[in-house]
């Protein structure tokens, strides 16, 4: 069994200090193999958010995946923001926009979708799509397979006109020869995971999305703050949602999903994660 934290928008700059002293000691309660950061660490991708970030970064389990997400993009300096968009993310937080990390039995991809021609929307790109096909179609068959971007393939049910990744069914098609397992993003500082094709519904394949709230900012959408622990564990996924009670985080949410004959069916919301 692998598992792994997925945790996002941190939001240096608007974050509830309390909360992220909590987290890092749960997850020091809880050790995962890899900590996975979806995207948004700064509230205006400034200087001083950046460091606030990096320093944190340093307290947190290693090893690390990150990726961007669209405030870690400078908003209001334009020249930075066309010329240099990804600039302070690279020197303060990672140098690799798209990383990839290779665990035993397990293969995680990340995608780098904010854009500078867009405050909120992102999408991935052509070239981005041959990346993430090469580092898929180099890893064991029987390697589990995720992908990580910061905008979501699917929408709350709470909100289905959410803000997603742009071309999303497109790009799903596009992932097939992949033979993704799994999705994870933020963005919308909601909690929540489903099968895609509860939205996309000419998705030929059944992949996991799962979403994660926000971990530490204030800027909440009528969830408490929240992270992820995910086990993976041969065919199955266990879903492990850790929230913010005002003294600790604790677990709020459990499912675990299996794949059955290609499809993920949920099989029960009990078993706790060890």
């Amino acid at each position: 069994m692998t598992r792994v934290a997925h945790i996002s928008d941190l939001h240096f700059g608007r974050i509830e200090p309390s909360v992220a002293e909590a987290l890092i000691a749960d997850l020091a309660a809880h050790p995962p193999a890899l900590v996975i950061i979806s995207g948004d660490l700064t509230q205006r991708a400034r200087v001083g958010q950046y460091q606030a970030a990096a320093e944190y970064l340093k307290r947190l389990p290693l090893p690390q995946l990150i990726i961007p997400g669209n405030h870690d993009v400078p908003l209001w300096n334009v020249v930075r923001r066309f010329f240099a968009p990804a600039k302070r993310f690279q020197k303060y937080i990672a140098a690799d926009l798209n990383p990839v990390w290779r665990g035993e039995g397990l293969i995680v991809v990340g995608v780098n979708t904010a854009r500078s021609f867009t405050r909120t929307s992102g999408w991935i790109s052509a070239g981005q799509l041959q990346a993430i096909q090469a580092a898929f179609a180099a890893a064991p068959d029987s390697a589990r397979r995720v992908l990580v971007t910061h905008h979501p393939f699917i929408p709350p049910p709470s909100r289905p006109d959410a803000d997603m990744l742009r071309r999303s069914s497109a790009t799903l098609a596009d992932l097939e020869a992949c033979r993704v397992d799994v999705l994870l993003a933020g963005h919308l500082h909601l909690a929540y995971h489903d099968d895609v094709r509860v939205f996309h519904r000419d998705a030929k394949q059944s992949i996991l999305s799962i979403q994660a709230g926000t971990a530490s900012s204030t800027r909440l959408r009528g969830e408490p703050n929240s992270y992820n622990l995910i086990a993976l564990d041969g065919g199955d996924v266990q879903i492990n949602v850790r929230t913010w009670t005002g003294e600790r985080f604790e677990q709020s949410v459990e499912k675990r999903y299996r794949r059955v004959e290609g499809i993920w069916q949920l099989q029960n919301a009990g078993a706790l994660l060890r």
